[in-house]
Parts: C-alpha cells; sequence; structure tokens
C-alpha cells in the first residue's frame, strides 16, 4: 500500500475543503451544472462568483474536466 503525497489538482482538495466549507463534490457539481465549459471561464465564473482564489478554481476545474474524458 502507497502512502505517497497525493500530486497534481487533488492536492489542493483539503485546503479548498477547509478554506471554503464546502466538499469538493459540491464544488464539482457547480462546475458540472454551469453552461460554461471552457477552462479558463468557469476558473474565472469560480473566482467572481464563489470568491475562490486562482489555484483553488484552477485545481477544481482541471480536475472537473479531466474526469469528463
Amino acid at each position: 500500500m502507497s502512502t505517497a503525497p497525493v500530486k497534481g489538482p487533488a492536492s489542493y482538495f483539503p485546503s479548498i475543503e477547509k478554506k471554503y466549507g464546502r466538499p469538493i463534490s459540491e464544488w464539482q457539481d457547480l462546475i458540472r451544472t454551469s453552461p460554461l465549459t471552457k477552462h479558463m471561464e468557469l476558473v474565472a465564473w469560480l473566482k467572481t462568483e464563489h470568491g475562490l482564489g486562482h489555484g483553488h478554481a484552477n485545481a477544481l476545474v482541471a480536475a472537473t474536466l479531466a474526469e469528463a474524458k
């Protein structure tokens, strides 16, 4: 069993949940149901409408869009 640290966008997830008080699944549902589809549009939307920082918004969008592929 590996205890390697989480890498990539998911490495931000614990701090996102702690800072914004919502589970990652909730953020991903918001992204999936948004009429926006482009990565940077979604990042900008999370920043302006939900107050996320750029790194956190980028990590959520990257992980969510990667899952959809």
